[in-house]
């Protein structure tokens, strides 16, 4: 795998995403600036391996041949997508004990659309830079 600068900037906004919880939400803990880093490129790969997961399962109902495949792929969708938020929860706490916290269920699942929703902006923004320009 190798890593592409838009994944840098990913971990960049990640970790202000991050900051901007840790501020405003007291059962967000991250005892320093580099556990708040280390936290975000953590972030960074678990959520990389969440939207995998997600594609394929997505791939998997849009292509089913049978109803039974789609259901249980809608299954599986509707399992991944809160229990993903468990597992960014339980590895924080095993990676980096009680120096990181997210908070709970509700906390970490609004970190994570935060997240998500500034993820894809940059993305938009740097697609929009990278068009063709004049001159």
């Amino acid at each position: 795998m190798r890593i592409r600068p838009i994944d840098i900037v990913d971990i960049f906004v990640y970790l202000v995403v991050l900051g901007v919880f840790i501020q405003l939400f007291p059962a967000v803990i991250s005892e320093s600036f580099l556990l708040a880093l280390l936290t975000a490129i953590l972030l960074k790969i678990v959520l990389e391996v969440v939207l995998w997961f997600k594609k394929k399962i997505v791939s998997r109902i849009r292509g089913g041949k049978t109803a039974v495949v789609r259901v249980i792929s809608v299954i599986a969708l509707l399992l991944v997508m809160p229990g993903s938020k468990f597992v960014v929860l339980e590895l924080v706490a095993f990676v980096f004990g009680d120096a990181v916290q997210l908070g709970g269920f509700f906390a970490v699942t609004g970190l994570i659309i935060v997240l998500m929703l500034a993820r894809g902006g940059m993305r938009r923004l740097f697609v929009n830079t990278e068009s063709p320009a004049a001159g």
